[in-house]
């Protein structure tokens, strides 16, 4: 059983694992744990996927309860169901994926609240990270030996061909001040000095407000818009036809939006923080920027936008990095020996082959 949120990377990522078979080979139930909306909305919509679960654990006796979490309030709200499961003999996997993970842990959540955290780390049957970095932090504030690294997995098709906007930029992702959005809108005034006709695509869900505001502060809000959250046909069309994906973000996991733009071909200029510089190796298969710096990021998506083969040349790699790291099978093998291990029964045997459910 996978307790999850409704939108966003993590939402991305369970995806991701339904289209290369994983819901197909598993006995599998998602359960979404938050919503868009008022708090009341929110409320109902957690209370709602608590029942699911608890209905779940009575029906079949403990399951194995697969959490995943980010920072904030979805690690407070995913603690409410691993109690649940610790209670009742269930074993939680706890997948770990907020970026900003150990900020809230150093600095915004007390003493009291890294107790809890250690509590729950201590006692999961399986921790999986996305990196060996991550994992390095996990064993600094817990002695649990039972850590997996699992990197999120992507479909590589055949890139999409389309005329490219040659100076749009494209950031996918929640849309806040925390994913270098400030900065990007700052480095977009100056690439207009130059690229008349350049523009800044924002698509997800957030801030959007404060963002224009800043934006017309810099004289471009004409250059930015917010198509909102895109998935599916949509996400592939912007990535088709943007010039440069852009994530400039204060912190990160393994970002789901940035491994999607390798994927698809489009050069990538992020902040090396996180696990990114695991996967973006710079003048490689693309550019690494220092977090909060609008001047270097104006600089980087300048040499991208002014030289198109040099783009291609860091999109192929990117592409070609996607494919051997991140790709269906040797992912999703990984995730396997987790459930295998904690004695769950898969539908289809190994080495069979497994027909993806549809979205």
């Amino acid at each position: 059983m996978l307790a999850t949120s409704a939108s966003g990377g993590i939402v991305s990522v369970i995806e991701a694992w339904r289209a290369i078979g994983l819901f197909e080979r598993w006995p599998i139930e998602c359960v979404s744990t938050h919503c868009e909306g008022g708090a009341l909305r929110k409320a109902w919509v957690a209370l709602k996927a608590l029942a699911r679960v608890a209905g779940a654990i009575v029906r079949h006796g403990p399951v194995v309860l697969h959490v995943h979490s980010a920072c904030d309030t979805s690690f407070w709200r995913k603690a409410v169901f691993m109690a649940l499961g610790l209670a009742t003999r269930c074993a939680v996997v706890f997948h770990l994926h907020g970026g900003r993970f150990v900020e809230f842990y150093d600095k915004e959540c007390g003493a009291l609240g890294r107790r809890v955290i250690r509590f729950f780390l201590a006692r999961a049957s399986c921790i999986v990270v996305l990196s060996e970095g991550w994992a390095s932090w996990v064993r600094s504030v817990s002695g649990n030996p039972r850590i997996v690294c699992v990197p999120n997995p992507v479909l590589v098709g055949a890139p999409r061909r389309a005329a490219r906007r040659r100076h749009t930029i494209l950031f996918m992702g929640l849309l806040t001040p925390a994913k270098g959005l400030l900065e990007l809108i700052e480095a977009l005034a100056v690439l207009r000095r130059r690229f008349s006709d350049s523009e800044l695509v924002c698509a997800g869900q957030g801030e959007g407000a404060l963002l224009t505001a800043h934006a017309r502060r810099f004289g471009v809000a004409d250059a930015v818009s917010f198509p909102g959250w895109v998935e599916g046909e949509a996400k592939e069309a912007w990535m088709a036809r943007a010039a440069v994906f852009a994530l400039p973000s204060h912190a990160e996991g393994m970002p789901m939006s940035l491994l999607e733009a390798m994927a698809a071909g489009l050069p990538a200029v992020a902040s090396a923080v996180g696990s990114v510089p695991e996967v973006l190796e710079d003048g490689v298969n693309g550019l690494l920027v220092r977090p909060r710096d609008a001047a270097g990021l104006a600089t980087a998506l300048e040499r991208l936008l002014e030289d198109p083969a040099f783009a291609a040349r860091l999109a192929d790699a990117a592409r070609e990095t996607v494919r051997r790291r991140f790709a269906g099978g040797a992912v999703l093998a990984e995730l396997e020996r987790v459930y295998a291990g904690l004695g769950l029964a898969a539908r289809v045997p190994s080495g069979a082959a497994a027909t993806p459910r549809p979205a």
